[in-house]
């Protein structure tokens, strides 16, 4: 139950910061979308910086409900998804070990969900560049 009210928080959020309608309002909405996931990842750094564990686990628990939702899903590739289920995998394993309080398991689970992005975001360039030619 917990996990669908958050789901339904935060994609009334990315409608709020995304404003209204008009003129390329897709591509401002996904920026405003990729600006509350890093939101939420500067979050969990500082939650590790400050050793603040239930600060951790909330972020990294946003982080994964991000990854379900609609404005996410920007291709329809199996490789995609395969890349949002190891980003969501990623963010589930730090919100874990921020659980049970483990400073290290977490600053590594935190990487994972870093390069996890960074893939990604790699292979949608990757796509669209190949698209646009």
């Amino acid at each position: 139950m917990k996990r669908w009210l958050a789901i339904g928080s935060l994609a009334l959020a990315t409608v709020l910061v995304s404003g209204s309608g008009g003129y390329g309002e897709p591509r401002e909405e996904l920026k405003n979308f990729m600006l509350v996931k890093l939101k939420h990842s500067q979050k969990v750094l500082e939650g590790l910086v400050m050793e603040d564990f239930p600060e951790i686990a909330k972020h990294a628990q946003d982080l994964s409900l991000l990854s379900l939702a609609e404005t996410w899903q920007v291709l329809q590739t199996p490789e995609y998804v395969d890349y949002s289920r190891k980003f969501r995998n990623a963010a589930d394993t730090l919100s874990d070990m921020a659980k049970k309080r483990d400073l290290t398991g977490a600053t590594m689970a935190f990487n994972q969900v870093t390069t996890k992005c960074v893939e990604c975001h790699k292979y949608v360039r990757g796509v669209r560049m190949a698209e646009a030619k």
